[in-house]
């Protein structure tokens, strides 16, 4: 890694966001009387705020952040392309669109958990769809275009569904949930999110070396001992399972995936390897950022998390793009 520090920086950042999270909202809260709450004392309105709104909603941005910046840096690796990211093999659209049938057939209404329950199995089915389009290639061409017809595919089928929506109402929830917010979430969205996240990034990690490896080619990987079909079905699962429990507490959020990677890539040593922790960390650090700028910006309602990381991450990527073009 060519800047040692790079990580505890990230922690400290991350550390730092989670105060802030904690600590700014509509009622700016001292670090103090939060320090009381979490003890259980002072004001019990204070311990309410905290426990019961804040920092669900915190580690919820921490968590989903988390696993879209490892998921665009493996993917990244992975494809040996710039731009990839979740929404790229179809895992974010097929998410959204498990969630977006929830919503429309009424399914949300009878558990709360099967919105997430129907967002995972909606990623778990478009890596199903993967494995059949693109068979036994090894390269990733083939892999960039089974993952756009899946997106493509779930995309419409999200389409279909506002087209078709019986009442506005419904209408409104399906584009707030496109739109992605962690606004009102409880604990049980984190206990819903956190095994699938934590299983996923765990599947991205375990290959680091791997596409360090196909930074040299498939066969140039094959010949240093990868088993190129197993990594691939460990990687397309755990965007599959990390990314689906993502986007059931969060709704869609583009950009982690996409902007994080190459914000973190010029200071390490820019292997595919060295990309992965730092985007992890780098992603949850943007996301809950980007949170606390949805409670402080002043609108009549509250804006989107994934309108806001949208306006941060064109922006972002712009500059980058210009950099590189300088480089060329």
């Amino acid at each position: 890694m060519r800047h040692p520090a790079l990580v505890p920086l990230l922690v400290a950042a991350i550390v730092a966001v989670f105060l802030a999270s904690l600590s700014l909202g509509t009622v700016p809260i001292p670090i103090a009387q939060l320090a009381d709450a979490a003890f259980g004392h002072g004001d019990p309105v204070v311990r309410a705020i905290l426990l019961e709104l804040r920092l669900p909603r915190t580690l919820i941005a921490l968590l989903v952040g988390a696993m879209l910046g490892l998921a665009g840096a493996a993917l990244q690796g992975y494809l040996r392309n710039p731009l990839a990211e979740p929404s790229v093999l179809g895992a974010s659209n097929s998410a959204a669109l498990g969630a977006v049938a929830a919503i429309y057939f009424g399914l949300g209404d009878l558990n709360p958990a099967v919105l997430p329950v129907l967002a995972i199995l909606g990623a778990l089915a478009s890596l199903a769809l993967l494995f059949v389009l693109a068979g036994r290639a090894e390269g990733p061409l083939a892999l960039i275009l089974a993952g756009i017809a899946v997106s493509t595919l779930a995309g419409a089928g999200i389409s279909l569904s506002l087209n078709l929506s019986p009442n506005p109402f419904a209408a409104m929830e399906i584009m707030t949930w496109l739109l992605g917010s962690i606004e009102n979430r409880a604990m049980e969205h984190v206990w819903t999110a956190l095994p699938c996240i934590v299983l996923g990034a765990a599947l991205l990690l375990y290959d680091a070396r791997a596409l360090d490896a196909l930074s040299l080619g498939e066969d140039g990987a094959r010949s240093l001992g990868v088993d190129l079909g197993r990594t691939r079905a460990r990687l397309l699962l755990g965007v599959a399972i990390g990314v689906g429990g993502a986007v059931a507490v969060s709704g869609s959020i583009g950009f982690v995936g996409l902007i994080v990677p190459h914000l973190v890539r010029p200071l390490t040593d820019r292997s595919p390897s060295a990309v992965l922790l730092p985007s992890m960390l780098g992603g949850a650090v943007l996301l809950a950022a980007a949170d606390i700028l949805v409670r402080l910006i002043p609108t009549a309602s509250e804006l989107k998390l994934g309108v806001v990381t949208a306006f941060l991450g064109v922006p972002v990527f712009l500059v980058h793009l210009l950099k590189e073009r300088r480089l060329w």
